[in-house]
């Protein structure tokens, strides 16, 4: 009976850990515009620090924690940089290749002379 109910148990479990996790992720703002995933950065980074360092107090761990890097690049300036540069290359791709074809084609003609 057990070994039946078992992998339901583990499928039960890991979907509610990630509906959970989904529904933080939408509450937070994760899953929303560039505004609110600036804003849940900066939640975040106001609130690890010291939950990491009341985890530790008691834990009885005495280390030290090393400081957050400093992010120049706001996430609103590079939400979707890489789609940017994907669909400008894309639209430049016919005028390169163009090019390129006729480069290769002016090598193949000076080297039969």
């Amino acid at each position: 009976m057990a070994a039946r109910i078992l992998p339901i148990v583990k499928l039960a479990t890991k979907v509610t850990i990630a509906g959970g996790a989904v529904y933080v992720a939408c509450n937070s703002g994760l899953l929303g515009s560039s505004e609110q995933g600036s804003e849940a950065l900066g939640k975040a980074k106001a609130a690890v620090p010291p939950a990491i360092e009341e985890w530790m107090k008691y834990f009885g761990l005495e280390a030290q924690l090393p400081t957050m890097p400093k992010v120049e690049i706001a996430p609103v300036q590079a939400w979707n940089s890489g789609v940017r540069w994907t669909i400008s290359a894309l639209s430049e791709a016919p005028t390169k290749a163009t090019e390129y074809t006729n480069q290769g084609l002016q090598y193949v003609k000076d080297l039969t002379k």
